[in-house]
């Protein structure tokens, strides 16, 4: 039959790598079959690594009295969504408490250890850098720390579960459609071949050069975010914790038809009147749209983008994380399109006020919690989104979506966005530099994806030939 794909095995061949007795047809896919036949004479990493979670600090009753702490929670703790892209993904962490932290001395993460997820968002793996010394992880994420790392390089482990050998032995592992999950016990029994140690230091010099290129990405949009404030006399600026703030009739609700005491907050003011102390605009006289997307039927293998609110970041948008759709919906949903410098916001929930400008030309449709705004000739897209994701947006933000339950910034608050206008070529020197980061990190990605590829390579065929592509991407490229 046509397009059946089909694999036979003798039951003696069964138990080998599969002591769960897992007969379901998913687990012999051809693909896995032919990753665990190039690799199935490595080691375990039972016997690689030592392996904890949140758990491993007690019995489950201890450890969420533990948790149950109510001091400041200042502890950066790693959930699932933040595993997965060689570093942390430090966007949407969550925090617990010093003195939970203190109580979770297993789950502590220690310079060069690996994370896992192993619910949710499964597969690849992130190593703990020198940013991310004595965070806390959950029980959804497991931490392997490597017992002899002049064996076993951390940065080539890290690069092997990122690559296909790695991804595709946790999806044969997995189980769970909607809420994937894989066993501490099913990653004991994960493979990983000891190549030459040298070729594990040349993967580990990949990885370092993408981690300083990401640095570098992240201190240019800082830079980016100096000039501007400099330029606005706000460098110093700390909004105002004064809880009173005394307004008429006629300068509240008669100008606003707001009630909410949150919209008066004296910090909201301080802000104003610092944007009017110069020249300014308002979104709504110098854009051509704004409106929010729709949202399309997303499709696992489709070949059109769909841009949500979680792929808006801090300072960039996550392109290589983007939904799939149909190319139908491009032409259904046309209010929905995305083009190269449309400026997109996230406009409902924990992350309101996120905004970023789309950089690259190609289609892509956003989703119904994105906000789409485009600017009349004359006014630089990538100045004005920056100002809307800084301090300056943010905070006009918190004023405009406050009195509700669920924070919503509708097209209408948008609108009423005050702007400031410096120079023209201070202007472009912030789009540069936010064009700078951005090349940056497509650098560092670019790199880690170089690792990835080169560590296949050296499987499949041997590590000379692998260390030959890396010399040719490294020059290539840089």
């Amino acid at each position: 039959m046509e397009g059946l794909e089909i694999t036979i095995f003798n039951f003696k061949d069964i138990l080998p790598d599969n002591e769960e007795f897992r007969l379901d047809a998913n687990y012999y896919q051809k693909e896995y079959i032919d990753i665990y036949k190039k690799i199935e004479n490595s080691p375990m990493l039972v016997d690689l690594t030592k392996m904890s979670d949140l758990s491993t600090n007690g019995s489950f009753a201890a450890v969420k009295k533990i948790m149950s702490d109510n001091g400041p929670k200042n502890v950066p703790f790693i959930r699932s969504g933040n595993c997965g892209d060689t570093f942390i993904n430090l966007n949407d962490l969550e925090y617990i408490s010093e003195a939970s932290h203190k109580q979770l001395p297993k789950s502590t993460t220690a310079l060069y250890d690996v994370m896992m997820a192993r619910k949710g968002k499964i597969g690849g793996a992130s190593i703990i850098t020198k940013n991310e010394v004595g965070y806390n992880c959950s029980e959804n994420v497991i931490k392997l720390t490597i017992k002899n790392k002049k064996e076993l390089n951390p940065f080539y482990f890290t690069s092997y579960f990122n690559s296909k050998y790695g991804i595709k032995q946790i999806e044969r592992l997995s189980t769970g459609n909607v809420q994937p999950w894989v066993s501490i016990f099913q990653i004991r029994k994960l493979l990983i071949p000891i190549l030459d140690i040298d070729f594990q230091k040349e993967i580990e010099a990949i990885v370092q050069f993408a981690f300083n290129k990401t640095n570098e990405s992240k201190s240019t949009y800082t830079q980016a975010e100096q000039v501007l404030l400099q330029e606005l006399n706000l460098a110093d600026f700390q909004p105002s914790q004064e809880p009173v703030n005394v307004k008429s009739f006629s300068e509240s609700f008669g100008s606003s038809g707001r009630l909410d005491a949150e919209y008066y907050q004296v910090k909201y003011d301080e802000l104003e009147e610092q944007i009017k102390s110069s020249s300014f605009v308002l979104i709504k006289n110098i854009r051509t749209d704004n409106f929010r997307g729709l949202q399309p039927q997303y499709v696992e293998d489709g070949e059109l983008n769909v841009i949500n609110s979680k792929h808006i970041l801090e300072q960039t948008l996550d392109y290589d994380n983007f939904e799939k759709t149909s190319p139908d919906y491009w032409d259904e949903q046309e209010r929905a399109r995305v083009f190269k410098n449309d400026i997109l916001t996230y406009t409902t929930g924990a992350n309101i006020g996120r905004t970023q400008v789309y950089l690259i030309d190609k289609k892509a449709l956003a989703s119904n919690h994105v906000n789409i705004l485009r600017l009349k000739k004359g006014y630089n897209p990538q100045y004005i989104g920056f100002v809307m994701n800084s301090t300056i947006g943010r905070l006009q933000t918190e004023k405009l979506s406050a009195g509700s339950a669920q924070a919503e910034l509708y097209p209408k608050d948008i609108d009423n966005f005050l702007i400031p206008i410096i120079e023209q070529d201070k202007q472009q020197q912030i789009a540069d530099l936010v064009e700078q980061s951005f090349t940056l990190k497509k650098q560092s990605e670019h790199l880690l994806e170089v690792a990835k590829t080169a560590v296949e390579i050296a499987i499949e065929h041997d590590e000379e030939t692998a260390l030959a592509y890396i010399q040719q991407e490294t020059k290539t490229h840089g």
